[in-house]
């Protein structure tokens, strides 16, 4: 029986839907009938923009939005994530892509496919070894900085696609600028300007009118979000009339493979193809863990419900690993997708799956009226769902509140800009680590005084204070080591010089928990310097567990004539008249 039990709750542990099910109605069963519909609608622009931003064929974002999807709604923990191709992963593919090495292998789907794998096998990986917390050591302003520094690379790569002009690389050329808008295909400007139109007119102008019309807030999700299918319509509508692609030289997506995809191990055989692509799939798959965590629990937050990061790990990492054995480029949680499915009314991970049949029937039915897709439509989808990521304004609130927090973020921005994606992430965790050390080694520490009147003991440059000449209360705001423990000597040094009249020094380890030993022989070594100036060290307010160290030492011999009050205020009543 219990053997029993424990499989069960094996089973809806790898399982997560099973629980969502156990109690699913027929208003869960309507609200994920129509979030997946909604969804599925997002689904195709994107898949093939994306597919076009990393540089691939437009199948490729498709076979990615379909099994990988239906994976994850399987495993994952969250009810409502979309997983799929998103734009900071398919930057970051093209990045990798166009690395001399890896054009070098040929099959740019190949190597496509082979960094979704060994995405994949590294979440997994993750997963094995725990590694859940992995989430917390990106800071934020790191990953805002990434966010909007690869946002502008992503639109400055779509300019071109948006103006009907070859690739711009002009760097600070401004005449290479000038010949190059010189060859702008106004037709193709003109489709662009059409689709940013409907797609920005979609979003907070026309939900703003039908909110003033009282019109049900599931209807205006549906009418609003269903603006890059529209705009793929009308655009691939104008091009089929016209015949914009034959007269007019309108860049089309093309011919798309129709059907379901195969599953295919045949990238699995190049070892060199494997090692060389490992650094940008390393990258990828953490940017993708992190980015899809931090778009679940956002959703999660809002109905009270909780991710379990390490379970996300083995759901992303298994639907990379689909994603590659289906011909798809690496995957991860999409934050409009996601938001659009939450906000669509999804109850469970149900609402993708009716997302992804959905999917599977245009794949298999409707690829020969995408062919018309015009890359302008694609390139303004792509822009308006972009845009929102770059956030320089945010850049200056950080900076308002922690300087270090600020030039981090503005390192990460500028690395991405000028270095590349995978160097300008690198850079920024670099700088947090850096600054983070610099804090910790320069600890908060203030000497204090008693609130008049009362047991409360405040910084002397922040209250009026009691204090007294021959007692130096001193509260050190951090876990001591050998990182820091030169800073607080220095402290306590100037604080104590040039005063004759000083008997007693109290540090005060409220917020101290934990003192290593470099920091313990630096303590020592202070009880005896302050013994050569008649002066005696105590302390007040240790913690448990650094009492429990000290006690396994002779610490307190040393220690003697001082003494451990358990109250500042006993300290002070005892010393102040010694």
């Amino acid at each position: 029986m219990a053997s029993a039990q424990n499989n069960k709750m094996q089973l809806n542990h790898l399982f997560p839907i099973i629980s969502c099910l156990r109690n699913y109605n027929k208003q869960d069963l309507n609200g994920d009938i129509f979030a997946g519909i909604i969804t599925a609608i997002l689904l195709i622009p994107q898949g093939i923009a994306y597919a076009m931003l990393a540089g691939l064929p437009a199948q490729v974002g498709l076979y990615a939005s379909i099994f990988p999807a239906a994976i994850y709604a399987l495993l994952g923990s969250s009810r409502t994530l979309s997983v799929g191709p998103v734009s900071i992963a398919a930057i970051m593919i093209a990045s990798a892509l166009s690395a001399p090495e890896v054009i070098a292998f040929g099959s740019p789907v190949e190597n496509a496919i082979i960094l979704a794998a060994e995405g994949g096998l590294i979440l997994l990986l993750m997963a094995l070894l725990r590694m859940g917390g992995l989430v917390n050591f990106i800071s934020h302003p790191v990953l805002t900085g990434f966010t909007s520094g690869a946002a502008i690379l992503i639109i400055l790569s779509q300019i071109s696609h948006l103006f009907g002009v070859a690739q711009i690389q002009c760097t600070i050329d401004f005449a290479c600028y000038n010949n190059a808008f010189q060859l702008i295909n106004t037709y193709t400007l003109g489709l662009g300007f059409i689709s940013l139109f409907i797609l920005i007119f979609f979003g907070s102008p026309l939900t703003t009118l039908l909110k003033y019309l009282k019109v049900k807030q599931t209807l205006i999700t549906a009418i609003s979000k269903s603006a890059p299918l529209l705009v793929i319509i009308v655009s691939t509508a104008l091009v089929t009339m016209y015949q914009l692609s034959e007269l007019q030289s309108v860049a089309i997506v093309g011919a798309i493979q129709s059907g379901l995809p195969d599953i295919s191990f045949s990238f699995i055989s190049n070892f060199e193809q494997w090692k060389a692509l490992l650094p940008s799939a390393s990258f990828i798959a953490i940017i993708a863990y992190v980015e899809s965590v931090a778009i679940a629990k956002v959703t999660a937050n809002l109905r009270n419900q909780t991710i379990n990061p390490n379970q996300e790990l083995v759901a992303l990492g298994t639907a990379n690993l689909a994603s590659a054995f289906s011909g798809g480029m690496s995957v991860a949680g999409g934050f409009s997708r996601t938001m659009v499915n939450y906000s669509a009314g999804a109850r469970t991970q149900i609402s993708m799956l009716i997302a992804v049949a959905l999917l599977c029937i245009a794949v298999s039915f409707f690829t020969d009226q995408f062919t018309l897709i015009p890359k302008a439509a694609l390139a303004a989808v792509i822009l308006v769902a972009i845009t929102p990521l770059i956030k320089l304004k945010g850049i200056i609130t950080t900076w308002k509140y922690d300087k270090a927090d600020g030039m981090a973020e503005v390192v990460t921005l500028i690395g991405v800009l000028v270095l590349g994606i995978e160097e300008g992430i690198a850079f920024g965790v670099l700088i947090t680590i850096l600054c983070y050390l610099r804090r910790t080694s320069h600890p908060h520490i203030a000497v204090v005084g008693r609130i008049r009147h009362s047991e409360h003991f405040r910084n002397i440059k922040r209250h009026q204070v009691e204090t007294w000449n021959n007692l130096l209360l001193i509260r050190i705001d951090e876990n001591i080591s050998f990182a820091n423990i030169s800073y607080i000597l220095n402290f306590i040094e100037e604080e104590s010089f040039n005063n004759t009249e000083l008997k007693h020094v109290v540090l005060i380890f409220s917020s101290v928990s934990h003192i290593d030993r470099t920091a313990f022989e630096a303590l020592e070594n202070l009880i005896h310097s302050l013994k050569s100036k008649s002066i005696s060290l105590n302390l007040a307010e240790v913690k448990g567990p650094v009492m429990d160290k000290l006690q396994q030492t002779d610490f307190f011999k040393h220690l003697t004539p001082g003494k451990v009050f358990f109250q500042t205020i006993e300290a002070v009543e005892q010393l102040k008249n010694k």
